[in-house]
């Protein structure tokens, strides 16, 4: 299977770069990446309601910038170090799991008390991401599985996803859902009536989640539980927290990014830990540790043991029972759903949210255990992230749920109401990327902001003598910032970033500090470059005007965009030379996901000059500039 080569390549080229990054980027530029904490210092320890054995850990270098991305997440493996007086670096040969995650707090599970004491015994202590074997050796298993399937329901369902056969549906009369749109009711219409897979296809604003929702909410009428995946931790806490709104007990594998007590609440550990039986079980399992400590290794104190781990696996089944029979919905992140808590269970429908940020390997984890698989994301915006060139070139980006729209147009709902963004900002992206089809829903067509002015600005720097640099630029001024953020191969443009900040100062004047504040109107200032954002953050900090306001302004990438919305948008597109060099800005979806992320007002900073090389740049700004030529 060539999605298998493909991802055998990325394998290896992503753990050589973990290899090379580890041994040649500096601690500094490390913690700079959000792949190390420095120094941490270790709290109490513990074993958990689930029996593992944790520790606490607190980072001693405070993130006081909120957008600043972290890697450390729950399941991500990490490995402890200490520096020496020599000022060298020794990791410990353990490798540990993160429990949980909260603002400068970990949860670490450790393999023993005896990796305890050597951490207590180090002064200059840090915690460093590992390189995720796990996640791979789930997607290779998951990859040889839907191979090797025969004679059972994964091999039909690879061969309808994979075009060879055409998917079946249950003819039924569609069900009406007043509070729905039309092509919401259609999508939520085509789960209920699929037999192997559908696609509810959602771009900006349509109401994608919503949509989800209502059909998992349905389908709940006629199944009595179903499996709801995404790739990442942040959707799947979104979903989770809708699907609670509505009153659906959720369970939750795996700890959420939202931490807040109706999610922890949701939480599989959480549930364990508060079931009436726990503290009997909780009982047993400290006297087992006990005698294991402290008993001499004799054959009654072994057969003791033996008893009471008898006895705590059988009460830990029972609760674990009790758990899965009281909910509807379980939810976990792909790889999630491969959690020894969730072997030899099925189910009939997986939900796969955000299936366009997957890639395929990835999907084929959770259909192993399932009859049917929904599919809702849109392959207009962000793809998967491939890190190798060549495995990105040759495909791997594809995703199952392209694949599968591109076999089986009739399994696709394209939602074509959008209430999100102000009709002229929505008319372009609909207009290059959605064949036209999408309509601003008139409760939000025409609202905007200031009065008598265009949603749509684009500020043309191509008069000015703005450079986008790289570290192979003269300019030491950026030289020096670029290798202080530790952002080698991003791209800045200092004068842009400027005028990104002065531009913004100005419209919050326009539009009264005040009104501002009371309106509560959020901004959002996107780059596609990360060394652009950290140096619009430096800037903003500095700025007397803006620097109150900071809890209403976010900046970062498109990728930290994604799935967001804000009143305003100012889009710093960075890129100025005299060859047209646009980088991965040629990547079109970047700009669909920045220009829609806007509801009132977006604002486009960029070099017309060297942008407009680029046909949908070009069309952009010709956009623009036919809506400023017209009354607003």
């Amino acid at each position: 299977m060539n999605h298998k080569r493909l991802l055998q390549i990325e394998y290896e080229s992503e753990k050589e770069e973990f290899r090379l990054q580890s041994r040649k980027i500096s601690v500094n530029e490390k913690i700079e990446r959000g792949l190390v904490w420095f120094p941490v210092t270790i709290g109490k320890s513990y074993y958990n309601s689930i029996n593992q054995f944790v520790v606490e850990i607190t980072n001693g270098r405070a993130n006081d910038d909120e957008d600043k991305s972290s890697s450390f997440e729950y399941g991500k493996p990490v490995s402890f170090f200490s520096i020496t007086e020599k000022r060298t670096i020794r990791y410990f040969s353990y490798k540990c799991t993160v429990s949980f995650v909260d603002g400068n707090r970990m949860v670490v599970v450790l393999p023993d008390s005896l990796a305890l004491t050597s951490l207590q015994n180090e002064e200059s202590l840090g915690i460093q991401m590992a390189f995720d074997e796990t996640t791979y050796r789930v997607m290779f298993d998951a990859i040889d599985y839907a191979i090797n399937a025969k004679d059972n329901r994964l091999a039909q369902l690879r061969e309808v996803l994979s075009g060879q056969k055409k998917p079946q549906k249950l003819s039924f009369s569609p069900i009406p859902f007043p509070y729905l749109n039309d092509s919401q009711q259609k999508a939520v219409n085509q789960v209920l009536c699929a037999k192997d897979v559908t696609i509810v296809h959602g771009p900006p604003g349509t109401g994608k989640t919503t949509t989800l929702v209502e059909a998992i909410y349905e389908t709940l009428k006629r199944e009595e539980q179903v499996l709801v995946c995404a790739q990442s931790n942040m959707a799947v806490d979104w979903i989770s927290e809708k699907l609670m709104d509505c009153g659906i007990n959720v369970l939750r594998i795996g700890n959420p990014n939202r931490v807040n007590d109706k999610m922890l609440s949701s939480t599989y550990e959480r549930r364990f830990e508060s079931h009436t039986d726990y503290p009997l079980l909780w009982n047993l399992r400290k006297a087992i540790r006990q005698l294991h400590e402290n008993g001499k290794k004799n054959g009654g104190v072994h057969d003791k043991i033996a008893r009471l781990k008898d006895r705590a696996l059988e009460l830990e089944v029972r609760i674990n029972d009790s758990i899965f029979n009281e909910v509807r919905v379980i939810a976990s992140t792909l790889v999630g759903s491969a959690n020894r808590l969730l072997m030899g269970r099925r189910f009939n429908t997986v939900f796969v949210d955000e299936a366009t940020q997957a890639i395929e390997a990835a999907t084929w984890i959770p259909l192993r255990k399932v009859n049917r698989i929904i599919m809702a994301g849109d392959y207009q915006q962000l793809p998967p992230t491939i890190k190798n060139v060549e495995a990105e070139r040759q495909g791997l980006g594809v995703t199952l749920m392209e694949k599968v729209a591109k076999n089986h147009k009739d399994a696709v709902t394209l939602l074509t109401t959008q209430y999100r963004m102000n009709e002229k900002i929505m008319r372009f992206s609909s207009s290059h990327f959605y064949d036209g089809r999408l309509k601003a829903d008139k409760s939000i067509a025409n609202r905007n902001i200031l009065y008598l002015e265009h949603p749509i600005d684009w500020i043309d720097t191509s008069c000015t003598d703005q450079t986008d640099y790289g570290l192979e630029t003269d300019d030491n001024q950026a030289r020096l910032f670029l290798e202080s953020t530790t952002l080698a191969h991003s791209r800045i443009n200092k004068d842009e970033a400027r005028l990104t900040v002065s531009v913004l100062e100005d419209y919050i004047n326009k539009i009264g500090r005040e009104r501002f504040l009371n309106e509560r109107l959020d901004v959002g200032i996107i780059s596609p470059y990360k060394a652009q954002t950290q140096f619009i953050r430096t800037l903003i900090k500095r700025n007397s005007t803006i620097k109150p306001l900071r809890k209403s302004i976010t900046v970062n990438t498109v990728d930290g965009f994604q799935g967001q919305e804000r009143d305003i948008i100012i889009l710093s597109l960075v890129r100025a030379n005299k060859n047209g060099n646009i980088g991965f800005l040629a990547d079109t979806r970047r700009l669909n996901v920045a220009i829609t992320r806007a509801k009132m007002k977006l604002i486009i900073i960029g070099n017309a000059e060297t942008l407009s090389k680029n046909k949908i740049y070009r069309e952009l700004h010709e956009y623009v500039t036919t809506l400023h030529s017209q009354q607003p």
